[in-house]
């Protein structure tokens, strides 16, 4: 773009009193707040600390009497009943698995898992921990009821691990904070499988037949080249509807879905070069603030938004809802479990201790254990720039399982005891896999500045 800007001497700009409107002045430490990259994580950790503190307050039953309300929806006959946490669960996390599904996608094309070689090792470290916390959980919990419940402590929350990443800052190398992403989309892939295939109740085969031929037909806009996100909105919804009345869980339809959005710029390079060019011609020509400036700039804003592609332009304006919205609402509406009086009796069951064990132990020793045999036999490479102590730190990052964990915990036990056990065991895992993750991370940090003043002294001697 910088071809496209005018060249030559640059004249000095006029020195103005602020142009900063009230409104400026008062929104923007929340605008700084929204683009810092750990923001995300501290709104959701805020709505899980405010759930918690009401369902352990003397108004506990007005907590769940707002979640148990039943909201309706009617599109045309259809008419669904819900329960406030059931539109939550089933609805508004459809939109949370779709931006899942994009980025999934992305990675896949373009992004740190678009080649073998770069997949290869945090692929393989995602399933030592997926597998090794399975195999944890069900060592406890082996023979009953709740053995079906073994899918809770395999995924890791990519908001908060992230987040927790951002908030060290330089202190976290950018390679590291690349692996930790790539793994947690290769986490929420298998993740993802997981829930289609091991909790699904019934089948429709009606009902899958017709949200496949959704699919197929927004799989063929994408091919004829259609690039308005309401087209794919507006099948989305059919298909999603389609997929929950078949027995499949209907966030399954937003990852579907995500992966038939068109990644591809729709203009080539040289064209959106040359009617960019053209554009900013005119826009030089017109009076300021005319009609013809504001029409050139217009014009310019379309040409940018076809060379975007649909795929990325829809992830990003789906991000800020998804971080600030969705998943606080979703953590509000799950994470209120009464701790207080139980506390000792959850600590005794074995689903507690399975959930939190498979978080705090299974995902570390699993993540650390598949990428080190991956790089001793050969199939993977550790990325250039970290060692295993700084692989090992963050695989406990990785031990934070939040959301899709509480997710997975709706979908296997029933409400009540054994679900709130799985909460509880959610949260206890992933606050220490995080604190002692933050610890690793800082004790890496520390001991790699004293190895490069070693290194230097002995250069300086030499």
């Amino acid at each position: 773009m910088e071809e496209l800007l005018p060249t030559g001497p640059r004249e000095p700009l006029p020195r103005t009193t602020s142009t900063r409107t009230p409104i400026d002045v008062l929104t923007s430490p929340f605008t700084r707040f929204a683009q810092i990259e750990a923001s995300g994580g501290v709104v959701l950790l805020a709505a899980t600390i405010l759930a918690l503190l009401w369902a352990n307050s003397p108004w506990e039953h007005s907590y769940h009497a707002i979640w148990e309300q039943e909201f309706t929806a009617r599109v045309g006959q259809t008419v669904l009943t819900w329960s406030r946490h059931l539109w939550v669960n089933d609805g508004l996390m459809s939109i949370f698995f779709f931006l899942v599904g994009l980025e999934i996608k992305r990675e896949l094309l373009i992004g740190e898992l678009s080649s073998f070689r770069q997949a290869a090792f945090p692929f393989i470290a995602a399933v030592g921990g997926c597998v090794l916390p399975a195999a944890l959980y069900l060592t406890l919990n082996h023979g009953g009821a709740e053995a079906r419940a073994w899918g809770i402590p395999m995924a890791t929350d990519i908001a908060f691990a992230l987040g927790i990443l951002a908030l060290l800052g330089d202190r976290v190398p950018v390679s590291l904070k690349l692996f930790v992403a790539a793994l947690a989309i290769a986490d929420d892939i298998v993740a993802v499988l997981v829930i289609a295939v091991f909790y699904t109740a019934h089948l429709s085969f009606g009902y899958l037949a017709f949200g496949v031929v959704g699919l197929g037909i927004s799989y063929a806009a994408n091919k004829i080249g259609i690039r308005n996100p309401w087209i794919y909105a507006m099948i989305g919804i059919v298909v999603w509807f389609a997929v929950m009345q078949s027995g499949v869980h209907a966030t399954i339809a937003g990852v579907l879905m995500a992966l038939t959005i068109p990644c591809r710029q729709s203009n080539d390079e040289p064209r959106f070069r040359a009617k960019m060019q053209r554009l900013l011609d005119r826009f030089s020509a017109a009076a300021p603030d005319s009609s013809e400036a504001q029409a050139a700039l217009h014009s310019m804003e379309q040409q940018c938004i076809l060379m975007e592609s649909p795929l990325h332009r829809i992830e990003h304006a789906l991000q800020p809802w998804v971080s600030f919205a969705i998943m606080p609402l979703f953590a509000f509406s799950n994470a209120g479990v009464h701790v207080l009086g139980h506390f000792i009796a959850s600590a005794k069951h074995s689903v507690t201790l399975g959930v939190a064990f498979g978080l705090l132990l299974g995902k570390p020793f699993g993540i650390t254990t598949f990428a080190w045999a991956a790089e001793k036999v050969k199939i993977a490479t550790r990325p250039a720039g970290i060692d295993w102590m700084q692989i090992f730190a963050a695989s406990w990052i990785c031990g934070i399982g939040f959301t899709m964990s509480l997710f997975i915990a709706a979908l296997a036990l029933p409400e009540g005891g054994p679900q709130d056990f799985a909460k509880i065991g959610t949260l206890a895992g992933s606050i220490a896999a995080g604190a002692i993750g933050c610890f690793l991370l800082l004790r890496s940090k520390d001991r790699t500045h004293q190895n490069d003043l070693q290194t230097s002294e002995a250069s300086d001697v030499l």
